[in-house]
């Protein structure tokens, strides 16, 4: 998120075809930045969307697939390439992405979160 520049984060919403998409901040290679999370719904509650976030250490469930495949967008943020790979290997959430992205979810980041 570029709260200066908010031009990257308007063409991911517009990318869904959806009235307002549910969108979905993925802050592991942060570690879960509190401000870095901040930021993101800064932007995103003024915009015609439903935003939410994914933290894996404070999961706000235990089916994590479930609640990552109802969004429309998940958008992951930027911070150690390494340490998000490990994290999502164990958690599983890399076979996540890759059924969201098979499911047609898109899938978008900066950073990090683009690889």
């Amino acid at each position: 998120m570029e709260p200066n520049h908010p031009l990257l984060d308007s063409y991911i919403l517009n990318q869904s075809n959806k009235s307002k998409p549910k969108i979905c901040f993925v802050p592991t290679a942060s570690g879960d930045s509190d401000s870095y999370t901040s930021r993101f719904y800064q932007f995103f509650e003024q915009m015609n969307c439903e935003p939410s976030h994914l933290s894996l250490f404070k999961p706000p469930t235990r089916d994590l697939a479930g609640f990552l495949l109802e969004k429309d967008i998940i958008y992951v943020g930027g911070g150690n390439t390494k340490n998000l790979l490990a994290l999502w290997k164990e958690w599983g959430l890399d076979l996540v992405m890759k059924e969201a992205w098979e499911q047609g979810i898109i899938l978008a980041g900066i950073s990090a979160g683009s690889i």
